[in-house]
């Protein structure tokens, strides 16, 4: 008995050890993550298609308003923002009083002004130049700016997307501005995710949002940017508004007079040579 006992003992190890767990279905094999797919498919198409997809660099002028509270004091801010894909920008205000440009010296007017800044991003590191002196951004706005660099309609249309351990989620109808939406959710590998609102009728995107926690207060932060006025600009649907609100209330509009696309933007427009400490005292003369 005990032999016979050892060996139906062995005989279901054995075939306790074959059976193996099946894998877990790929999200993105389900039809929602297809019409998920489907909508967003359409925004790019929208938008301009491979002319939006392969643009290298672009340049936009106009106003911003610096909110607080939903409200500003300011009649607009003149400003220059230049854009390279896929890491890095160049934001300027600067004023041109009695300054000939000529087309070579775009991006690169030199800071006198005490209200002249221009603000440089390359990859992860970030300068502000004043007419003090060239620094490195502070490291909270630099924090800032990386997040909603990262959760950008152009990360998630010409990257995330792209990424296949990305999962695509149809939230279905979600009405944005008095516009009905198609709502798209993409989360990655992280947890980290990005809400994308398609107009149902120009199939145009109008809202993308995302969440991220305080590292110091632990409450959890909404972060929008809602686009509008789209224009055909050199084959590709472009914005010339954008407001990005803040939990809710609105923390920033530009209103874009001017775009233009595939400009011979020289790099030195987006390097930056730090020879100011801002928390350093002045020197005495």
């Amino acid at each position: 008995m005990r032999i016979l006992f050892a060996i139906l003992l062995l005989s279901t190890l054995a075939a306790a050890q074959v059976v193996t767990t099946a894998p877990a279905a790929n999200l993105n094999d389900l039809d929602n993550a297809h019409q998920a797919r489907a909508i967003l498919d359409h925004a790019i198409k929208a938008l301009g298609g491979q002319a939006f997809l392969t643009y290298e660099n672009k340049s936009e002028a106009g106003r911003y308003y610096p909110l607080y509270h939903g409200r500003t004091n300011s009649l607009g801010i003149p400003y220059n923002f230049y854009i390279k894909y896929p890491d890095k920008d160049r934001f300027e205000v600067i004023h041109l009083r009695n300054v000939f440009l000529l087309y070579w010296q775009v991006g690169n007017v030199p800071v006198k002004d005490k209200s002249d800044i221009v603000l440089i991003h390359n990859g992860v590191k970030g300068y502000e130049i004043t007419y003090k002196g060239t620094a490195p951004q502070d490291p909270i706005d630099l924090a800032g700016y990386l997040r909603r660099h990262q959760h950008s309609l152009d990360a998630v249309l010409r990257k995330w997307i792209n990424d296949p351990t990305v999962a695509l989620f149809n939230d279905g109808l979600a009405i944005v501005d008095g516009k009905a939406t198609d709502q798209v959710t993409l989360l990655n590998s992280l947890n980290d995710s990005v809400t994308v609102n398609i107009d149902q009728n120009t199939h145009l995107p109008v809202k993308t949002s995302f969440t991220w926690r305080d590292p110091d207060d632990k409450q959890k932060n909404v972060e929008e940017e809602v686009y509008d006025n789209y224009r055909l600009m050199q084959g590709i649907m472009t914005p010339h508004s954008v407001t990005r609100n803040f939990n809710g209330e609105m923390s920033q509009q530009r209103f874009i007079n001017v775009v233009k696309y595939n400009l011979p933007l020289p790099e030195t427009m987006f390097e930056a040579i730090v020879d100011y400490d801002p928390k350093q005292p002045p020197k005495k003369k």
